[in-house]
């Protein structure tokens, strides 16, 4: 194969899927979320991670005041309810009323817990980095809420249990089942 057998494309960022996430921000008594599916890993001792959000974005405003945020996991049960929270503003509507969602006190950082989401992991940010059209909040992640049926009888956790979806070029997919030993 030579290159001449690829299609060339301008820059973008071509590594799909990605976790399509709701993340919560502001006060439990002023909450806000945003679907964000650029996240990640960054590190594992101490435990990071990132999202990249637009600086226009209402959220945005309300991560840098608070200085942290929670990634929330949702399974295909949440779908409508992730895509609905990435195409409306905070600015203009209340998501948790309007999508029925319910906002719980974190143990380590101000922005509620989604109480329906299967996973929750508080973040403090550590550092803000601009970037061009998007600011990465990079964080620490200093706990983590889990929903108990994803663990098994020996409490082992037990991720391919939930029903998990991905964003994949302006697709959403459920991720299949496990292929590896």
């Amino acid at each position: 194969m030579t290159t001449s057998d690829k299609i060339l494309l301008p820059p973008s960022p071509m590594i799909y899927p990605l976790p399509a996430v709701l993340v919560s921000c502001g006060t439990l008594q002023h909450p806000n979320v945003i679907t964000i599916a650029w996240t990640g890993t960054i590190c594992s001792k101490p435990a990071m991670c990132y999202i990249s959000v637009r600086p226009q974005r209402f959220s945005h405003h309300l991560i840098k005041e608070t200085g942290d945020f929670v990634i929330n996991l949702c399974d295909d049960s949440m779908l409508r309810i992730v895509d609905w929270c990435g195409t409306h503003s905070g600015r203009k509507v209340d998501k948790f009323k309007e999508m029925h969602l319910t906002a719980l006190q974190a143990e380590m950082v101000k922005a509620p817990l989604v109480k329906e989401a299967l996973v929750n992991i508080e973040c403090k940010v550590k550092e803000i980095k601009t970037l061009g059209s998007h600011d990465m909040f990079i964080s620490e992640v200093v706990q983590v809420h889990s929903d108990r049926s994803l663990f098994d009888k020996n409490g082992k956790f037990q991720p391919q249990k939930a029903n998990w979806f991905v964003y994949n070029h302006e697709l959403y997919q459920r991720v299949q089942p496990e292929i590896g030993e």
